[in-house]
């Protein structure tokens, strides 16, 4: 009789710890006692070609066959759509239909928050008491977030500009004053100069983040929307960010008309 109630003590939900029981992790401390995000990491999703589900396509160049073919996703999107005022679908539209000449990454412009963040190359965290720098591979792109009281951009810029401050284990970043200019993949998702994100950086494991982007655009979208996704810890024992100086490889694609005939 006692072993069988034991087992029964074993069993009971009553005795088992409820998820809300068990300690979230905590991430390792900076010497200021904030939560240290220091690191290489990376995004391995399809979130580049497209925010939203999408099926496998042909690549922009026939000639390459399966090379350069758009992968199938998931979609990053809660909801998995996009909330466009009517207004704007055609303008996406015309950029999906026409991204290999319109896209900013094909030209090598600065990609913009959150664009940065999923682009298919590694970026780097470092951190100070002050500030918070990421260093991007792609184009060198660089962002310093302001972790003292929030300040105003002197101007819009590419790469926008970032207020930072810590919800327990999270880094939460307010970024406002980005270009019109940048889009969110290559699938024509496109905002105004009044787009306005809030991220959300929160540890999960060690070498994982869980990444979140609230985005706001009341010219371009009918409501708020979000986009989350995993970010990974690069792990290799001489893991660095190498250049990718890309201007040269898009002088042809802008300039090349430009050229003087002889």
């Amino acid at each position: 009789m006692m072993g069988w109630i034991a087992v029964i003590c074993v069993l009971s939900p009553a005795a088992a710890p409820s998820v809300a029981q068990v300690s979230p992790y905590r991430v390792p401390r900076t010497a200021d006692g904030k939560p240290n995000l220091s690191g290489i990491w990376q995004a391995l999703n399809t979130a580049d070609w497209d925010l939203e589900g999408h099926a496998a396509a042909a690549g922009p160049v026939t000639s390459l066959g399966a090379v350069f073919a758009k992968p199938p996703g998931l979609g990053v999107v809660e909801g998995d759509e996009i909330p466009y005022l009517p207004a704007m679908t055609t303008r996406k539209k015309d950029n999906q239909t026409n991204w290999t000449k319109l896209d900013p990454e094909v030209k090598c412009y600065l990609p913009g928050v959150p664009r940065a963040t999923y682009l298919p190359y590694p970026f780097q965290i470092v951190q100070s008491q002050n500030n918070v720098l990421i260093s991007y591979e792609y184009a060198g792109a660089v962002r310093v977030i302001n972790m003292g009281a929030p300040t105003k951009a002197p101007a819009d810029s590419w790469m926008g500009w970032s207020n930072g401050h810590w919800e327990g284990e999270t880094l939460v970043v307010d970024v406002t004053s980005q270009l019109e200019d940048t889009w969110f993949d290559r699938s024509g998702n496109f905002h105004s100069d009044a787009l306005h994100v809030v991220e959300r950086y929160t540890p999960r494991t060690p070498d994982i983040i869980d990444y979140e982007a609230t985005i706001e655009d009341p010219n371009v979208f009918s409501r708020p929307w979000k986009i989350s996704m995993p970010l990974y810890r690069r792990v290799e024992k001489n893991a660095r960010l190498l250049e990718f100086k890309c201007p040269e490889f898009a002088e042809e694609l802008l300039y090349g008309p430009l050229r003087k005939k002889d």
